[in-house]
């Protein structure tokens, strides 16, 4: 039926694998205790009840947000087992909003966390929902292989519900790839733990994935009747991208029976619970399912424009390679086969009455031809508009992913990308990397929503970008509250350091100046700045999502300067207080006890200038 897979296995990971069995997703239970965790009055320690939230929120959104700051919490302390469990959930989130790539990236981080403290049922969890991303992203080999894995692990464990999960989930990779009686066996071995032990949620999917392999077997009664029972436990969980899916499968049911009321009914049910909650694959499927009943009843028009809707969303999933190299070609051979199949269903109209004419009387050919004539002028001038509109919606998608490209990579290294498909990593030989962070961060984020939280940081963060961009400086990444940039590529230049340090203290100004300023909604900071300057190796992470990185000594060394310098100060290694002596009033601090590095000498630059020199507009000059 053309549905995408249904990502159940994403139970995995609500089911809270880890420490307390049986605990799921659930929005009030969400709710109380993210109430708990802002009034800061509750025994449970912090890194727990972050756990217990991301774990139990239903909001895509929100959910991201508290793993991410449990992540954070977590890699401060070198809690693995928290890191484990922060990037799991940030994975399912992402998975459910259709960022695949990001939410496989984050299970193999989840999965390297497991292993380091060698938990065997976490990282069978996460294996199957390894397996899960690569089913959605069409790699079937790699499904399977981690399917085989995962189960195995999880059948050593000798615990039911995440077994009982994982068996789920490789049954539906054998509905996805339509064999039936083997997903069968899956789904009862799993149906039979389900039901042992009363999990609701887990019963719901079961009855689902049932009711589909019954409806794709033409065995309509029994499949209504799994997926009505599944639809009904799910709504009471509030869990909507299955109900969504479930649906679809209900207007099938019902089109077939030729009750296309209730069809129509169900299928605009589903596009409508999908957009509501931002189910990008359960939106694209929504359209295409109402595209199919209009069709059916040959209304071309309404069939056309859901098919259109489906493309577009479709696509905006896909990563950002599949749509620059494929968009144009896949995207107008599909629309036009279909407007093809709409040209030919009016063409046989059209011959049919043309023949009845001809039977009745002679007299009516001339009639016949000039209808002929007229229809197929219409016909002519509809397909110029279709065309029209087609090149018109493939040009804005492509726009938009070269906007995206240009926002995640420099301008050269995207190009390069474009051209090659791949990134040649690069070792430049001098560069300035500088790293930010917020004065009792934690603190502040104790107090303060999610949607809070991420607005006040988004606030600093946005104008740090300009900043970086009015001195021609690279933004690398930010993790949590910490901002990172470097000097000095991808075109190699002679005053990035300079250039840095000046950026320092526009941030440090832009600081302190909102400490004054009415601001709905967003806390005040202290930020501590250091700066490091050496080696690096640039290149671009990943194949499918790119991120542009850097790493080297020299980036360990700047972060070592951020954390041991002070509120409002600009802390600066040996390596960048060579090279801008000359330019700044520079405050040696003497030699500091480095963590894991041993002794540093470190300088504070302070806020005045020195008379530019000579060489600078010398160094200036060359840049430019």
């Amino acid at each position: 039926m053309g549905l995408r897979k249904i990502v159940f296995g994403i139970m995995l990971g609500l089911f809270c694998l880890f420490a307390n069995v049986g605990f799921s997703q659930d929005q009030k239970l969400a709710d109380s205790l993210t109430k708990l965790y802002t009034s800061g009055a509750h025994d449970i320690s912090e890194f727990d009840l972050l756990k217990k939230i991301s774990e139990a929120e239903t909001n895509n959104e929100k959910k991201i947000a508290f793993a991410e700051l449990l992540i954070k919490k977590a890699y401060k302390d070198s809690l693995f087992d928290y890191l484990h469990s922060g990037f799991l959930q940030k994975g399912n989130a992402l998975l459910l909003i259709g960022n695949n790539v990001q939410a496989l990236q984050s299970f193999l981080k989840s999965l390297e966390f497991a292993q380091r403290i060698k938990d065997d049922k976490g990282i069978g969890a996460v294996m199957i929902s390894i397996a899960d991303t690569y089913s959605i992203m069409g790699n079937s080999d790699n499904a399977e292989l981690y399917y085989t894995k995962g189960i195995g692990m999880l059948k050593k464990t000798k615990d039911s519900i995440p077994l009982a999960s994982a068996l789920l989930n490789a049954g539906d990779e054998y509905f996805n790839t339509k064999k039936y009686d083997k997903a069968l066996v899956y789904f009862e071995e799993s149906g039979l733990i389900f039901k042992k032990l009363n999990y609701a949620i887990g019963n719901a999917y079961n009855l689902g994935n049932v009711g589909m392999v019954y409806a794709e077997q033409g065995k309509d009664t029994l499949a209504e009747k799994n997926i009505s029972e599944a639809i009904a436990i799910l709504e009471e969980l509030e869990d909507y991208y299955p109900i969504s899916v479930y649906l679809t499968y209900m207007a099938d049911i019902y089109a077939k029976k030729g009750d296309y009321t209730n069809a129509f009914r169900y299928a605009q049910r589903s596009l409508n619970l999908a957009t509501k909650h931002n189910l990008k694959n359960q939106i694209s499927d929504g359209n295409l399912k109402l595209s199919q009943l209009y069709e059916q009843l040959g209304n071309h028009k309404e069939a056309y424009k859901y098919y259109k809707d489906h493309i577009v969303y479709r696509d905006s999933v896909k990563n950002i390679e599949a749509v620059e190299r494929m968009a144009n070609l896949r995207t107008d051979f599909e629309v036009s086969q279909k407007q093809t199949e709409v040209d030919l269903l009016e063409k046989d109209s059209e011959i049919i009455q043309l023949k009845q004419r001809r039977q009745r009387s002679i007299m009516y050919i001339s009639i016949a031809v000039l209808i002929l004539i007229v229809i197929l002028a219409y016909g002519l001038l509809k397909r110029y508009n279709f065309i029209k509109a087609t090149k018109q919606i493939i040009e804005d998608e492509k726009s938009r992913s070269d906007t995206l490209l240009l926002n995640i990579l420099p301008e050269e290294t995207a190009e390069e990308l474009k051209q090659n498909g791949k990134v040649q990593a690069k070792k430049f030989e001098s560069v300035t990397v500088l790293f930010t962070d917020f004065k009792e961060f934690t603190r502040h984020s104790e107090s303060l929503t999610p949607e809070e939280l991420v607005e006040s940081v988004d606030y600093y963060f946005s104008k740090f970008d300009d900043i970086m961009e009015s001195y021609g400086l690279e933004k690398i990444k930010t993790v949590g509250d910490a901002y990172m940039c470097a000097g000095g590529l991808p075109f190699a230049t002679k005053d990035h350091a300079y250039k840095m340090i000046l950026a320092a203290f526009d941030i440090i100004d832009f600081v302190n100046a909102s400490k004054s300023m009415d601001i709905n909604h967003k806390s005040r900071f202290e930020i501590r700045i250091g700066i490091n300057t050496g080696p690096v190796v640039a290149g671009v992470v990943g194949t499918k999502k790119f991120a542009y990185d850097i790493w080297g000594d020299t980036v360990n060394v700047a972060s070592r300067m951020e954390s041991n310098s002070e509120a409002g100060k600009v802390n600066i290694s040996q390596n960048t207080y060579e090279l801008v002596k000359d330019l700044f009033d520079c405050e040696y601090r003497g030699k500091i006890d480095v963590k894991n590095r041993g002794m540093m000498k470190m300088y504070f630059v302070n806020k005045k200038q020195i008379a530019i020199s000579k060489e600078l507009h010398t160094m200036k000059a060359d840049a430019s």
